[in-house]
């Protein structure tokens, strides 16, 4: 009956051996098959990178000869502008000296009416009194010579007002013949600005075109170096978790080659056990474990959650002496206890500490379970670390 109690229990300890190998072996599986699919998106996400790259380029050099092409349409714009400014500067005067002759004519045309005018009343007034003036003269004289002098000066005085009156109207029909002129030019100088101005118009709208794609294809090299950045970073953090995985397979393959060669009765129960284990750790706690080791939403999760109810007491899970505690960013509240041989464990979620530095046994509470940190219900976050890297805590309890 003995013996076979013995032969049952190695039964089950290879059993259990043989199913713990299992675990390790699905385990592994499932880490090979994430490092494929992270070396799949870093492939492609160097392809991406190259394309990238290659458009980047491509849309450099096109600015580039937008920019020589924008220079060169700035030089011309800035002579067709300083052209256009001289004609509008040579048509304000030739516009003012126009109104100048405009002004002049208008006297002289006023000056050559009361000159005519003047004329007409002379000539009606020597009509008139042609027969009377003239008896008037002889009978007036004192001599022959007189008379003479008299009617001589009447013929001279209407020489004069038509003198006068002639060399009015050349200077107004010289007035007139300048206006014209003055006019005519001011046509062709308004022609060719407004030609000039068309022609600077056009090329300053070329211009803006040209400046408005070279802006388009620089916003376009913007978002592209930006989506470069975020291909890159994202082929980093693959890179970065494709190297934790391939480290984590590594851990597993040892541990699976252990499992294999010699039988192993560790527990991977998920409730608490106060009994030290091989590894000679207890549970910290007695509850479920909610979320194991391992990849969890994109990153790893590196200890277990065991859920428990908030102010339950938390147990060392071997003695040793306090290095940590207090406020750890995600963490919470967190203790950390080393155990010595590079083996230390960690109490993160925290409502309260029980202990501070120094030395705890095993079995001693040290805090209690709180949801402090990045939490979503209380329970206690536990990790084990060998020399600083974490390890599943399921193979040392």
């Amino acid at each position: 009956m003995a013996r076979r109690l013995v032969l049952l229990s190695l039964v089950l300890l290879c059993l259990a051996g043989t199913a713990s190998a299992q675990t390790f072996e699905q385990r592994k599986q499932s880490v090979d098959s994430k490092i494929a699919d992270l070396n799949a998106k870093i492939e492609a996400a160097q392809q991406r990178e190259a394309e990238l790259s290659t458009e980047i380029r491509s849309v450099t050099t096109k600015i580039r000869a937008l920019e020589t092409q924008v220079g060169s349409i700035s030089v011309r714009l800035a002579a067709l502008e300083h052209d256009l400014a001289l004609h509008r500067e040579r048509l304000a005067r030739i516009t003012e000296l126009w109104k100048l002759l405009s002004q002049r004519l208008a006297f002289l045309r006023s000056q050559y009416a009361a000159a005519q005018k003047r004329l007409d009343l002379r000539l009606i007034e020597i009509y008139q009194s042609e027969e009377t003036d003239t008896l008037d003269v002889l009978l007036s004289a004192s001599s022959f010579t007189e008379i003479i002098d008299q009617l001589d000066y009447m013929r001279k005085l209407g020489s004069q007002d038509r003198r006068i009156a002639d060399e009015v109207k050349r200077g107004r029909d010289r007035m007139l013949i300048l206006k014209e002129r003055a006019a005519r030019t001011r046509q062709k100088v308004q022609a060719a600005t407004r030609v000039v101005e068309v022609r600077t118009n056009e090329v300053r709208e070329v211009r803006n075109q040209l400046l408005a794609t070279q802006q388009g294809l620089v916003g376009t090299r913007a978002s592209k170096h930006e989506s470069l950045v975020a291909v890159r970073e994202d082929e980093k953090q693959d890179a970065s978790e494709a190297a934790a995985l391939l480290a984590v397979s590594s851990q597993l393959a040892a541990r699976i080659n252990a499992a294999q060669s010699v039988p192993s009765a560790t527990s991977l129960a998920v409730t608490g056990d106060s009994t030290p284990s091989a590894s000679g750790l207890i549970w910290p706690v007695s509850g479920p474990v909610v979320s194991p080791f391992g990849w969890r939403w994109g990153r790893m999760h590196e200890g277990i959650d065991i859920g428990v109810g908030s102010g339950t007491p938390i147990a060392a899970a071997a003695s040793g002496v306090v290095i940590y505690a207090g406020w750890m960013g995600g963490y919470g509240n967190l203790i950390i206890i080393d155990h010595g041989g590079g083996l230390a464990t960690a109490y993160g979620h925290q409502s309260s500490f029980a202990v501070g530095s120094g030395p705890v046994s095993q079995g001693q509470t040290i805090g209690y379970v709180g949801c402090t940190g990045h939490c979503f219900g209380p329970h206690l976050h536990f990790e084990v670390r060998v020399n600083g890297a974490a390890v599943d805590p399921l193979g040392y309890l």
